[in-house]
């Protein structure tokens, strides 16, 4: 009989990424005690008593700075997310943050809701007010995009589109990301490249200890006058003090974010969002519809596909027997492994193993069952980090 995965919820989760888990195979909700998995977009799991029956966690979004990803490495646990999902959305609304700065959205609103009197006096208001938000178009001016991710990539191509010069700087870049941006886009040789010669700045990029700060007192002096900041990646890439001072001083003209903060919502030329990068109805069923995908692969056989802590391994099933093991990289995992599995008598049938950083992946398929004994006895080698038995269920 084929197991029952049980999944901890710990927010609201599309019900279409739910329905790629089959209720004949998997429990959802969020009230299980002991989950085999949890799905989360924005609950915060650093301090939670991650219970112990844990195999995986699915982050239904990019970052995951709300996973305690480093603890779970320790216990060989993958920590799945779904990069480039909410890509689109997030697109939009950096070419929406680029209009609501360039044409003085935010203040004009403002304006526009304090207006009083009858229709007569209103248009009068209108005509001696309205010089006073005059902006300028985004056709003809320059862009500069640090980071060349599927976001950074889409609001590239979306820019060339409105007729924007695009600049992007992106030291990491993929052969494969590389392949699907535009041709058009130059390529900066620094930070500070594209930042002097930038009208708008837009940051795709991972929160890191290198990326902490990216934007500080220095790189904001080297801003072009008058240029406008984006920040839709995490708050703490852009240092808040820097950027207030450079308004301040009006060397930058705006700073458009996506994290209200005290220094933020009082600034008039701050444009702070809610955190609305993702908050369609698009980008969280894409998300969710990831992440359950992707889980079911891991549970079911092994296979591992966008994770933060894990590489990419994927093997077509060729046999009813399967082992998947996380461990340390560390030299003779695989020659200890091996050896332990043809000491108890067990063909390998198929093997493949890769390793990302500090942790190493294998899967072995074989021709026989494999006895809770054995598996128990790899588990006990030295760097091991978790083992599990793969039956291919008949139901399958």
């Amino acid at each position: 009989m084929a197991k029952t995965f049980q999944v901890l919820t710990l927010n609201k989760i599309s019900a279409t990424g739910l329905k790629r888990l089959p209720a004949g195979r998997y429990v959802t909700g969020n009230d299980i005690a002991q989950p085999d998995a949890i799905l989360v977009r924005s609950h915060n799991m650093l301090e939670m008593d991650i219970p112990s029956s844990v195999l995986a966690i699915a982050r239904a979004g990019a970052g995951t700075n709300n996973v305690p990803v480093k603890k779970m490495s320790a216990r060989g646990v993958p920590v799945f997310n779904a990069p480039g999902a909410n890509a689109n959305a997030v697109k939009e609304l950096v070419i929406t943050g680029m209009l609501l700065a360039s044409r003085n959205i935010a203040p004009a609103l403002h304006f526009t809701a304090g207006l009083q009197g009858d229709d007569a006096t209103m248009h009068k208001l209108v005509e001696d007010g309205k010089k006073a938000f005059a902006g300028s178009e985004l056709m003809g001016r320059t862009l500069g995009i640090v980071g060349l991710g599927a976001i950074g990539r889409l609001v590239a191509n979306a820019a060339i589109g409105l007729g924007m010069r695009v600049i992007g700087y992106d030291p990491e870049i993929t052969v494969d990301a590389a392949w699907s941006l535009s041709s058009q886009v130059k390529k900066a040789h620094s930070i500070e490249d594209l930042l002097k010669h930038s009208d708008f700045v837009t940051l795709h990029v991972p929160l890191l200890d290198a990326t902490r700060n990216l934007i500080d007192d220095k790189r904001v002096a080297t801003m072009k006058a008058g240029a406008v900041l984006l920040n839709f990646s995490r708050d703490a890439i852009v240092n808040e003090d820097a950027v207030v001072a450079g308004l301040a001083a009006k060397h930058l003209r705006c700073y458009v974010c996506d994290f209200p903060s005290n220094k933020t919502i009082s600034n008039d030329k701050i444009i702070a969002l809610p955190h609305l990068g993702a908050s369609t109805e698009e980008a969280e069923e894409n998300c969710a519809v990831m992440v359950a995908e992707q889980l079911r692969e891991y549970l079911e056989n092994g296979n591992v596909t966008n994770t933060v802590n894990f590489p990419n391994v994927s093997m077509p099933r060729e046999s009813k027997f399967r082992l998947a093991i996380a461990n340390a990289n560390v030299p003779n995992m695989l020659g200890q492994i091996s050896t332990t599995l043809a000491a108890a008598g067990i063909n390998i049938h198929n093997m493949t193993n890769k390793s990302r950083g500090e942790m190493a992946y294998t899967l072995v398929d074989t021709d026989t069952v494999l006895p809770d004994s054995l598996i128990a006895q790899i588990a006990g080698i030295a760097g091991v980090l978790m083992v599990r038995a793969l039956p291919l269920e008949a139901d399958e």
